[in-house]
C-alpha cells in the first residue's frame, strides 16, 4: 500500500513522518465535525503560522484556496525540494496579527 499524499505539498506522507489532521473550517469557527485532511505536520504548522482562524474560515476553507495563498505557494515551492519525512521549525516569521 502506498503512503498517503499531503494535499498541500503533494508529497507522500511516510509512516515515520510527523503528520496531523487539519480542519478545513476551524473548530473555533464552527468547524467541529467538519471535514479534515491529513497533512505533513510542517505543512499544517505553516498554514496556522500564515493565517488566522477567521481568515481560514472566511477565505481558505479549501485546499485549492490554501495552495493559492502567496506565502503558502512560496512555502510549497520550498518544501517540494525536501524529502517526504523532512521536519524543521516553520520557515519564516510568524505572521503578525
Amino acid at each position: 500500500m502506498s503512503d498517503p499524499i499531503c494535499p498541500l505539498c503533494r508529497r507522500p506522507i511516510p509512516p515515520e513522518a510527523k503528520q496531523s489532521q487539519h480542519h478545513l473550517t476551524p473548530k473555533l469557527k464552527g468547524g467541529k465535525g467538519s471535514p479534515t485532511v491529513l497533512l505533513h505536520h510542517i505543512c499544517h504548522q505553516e498554514i496556522h503560522a500564515t493565517l488566522t482562524e477567521a481568515e481560514l474560515a472566511r477565505d481558505f476553507a479549501t485546499i485549492e484556496a490554501l495552495r493559492d495563498h502567496p506565502r503558502l505557494a512560496k512555502f510549497i515551492t520550498w518544501i517540494a525540494k525536501r524529502p517526504p519525512g523532512f521536519q524543521s521549525k516553520v520557515p519564516g516569521r510568524r505572521r503578525k496579527r
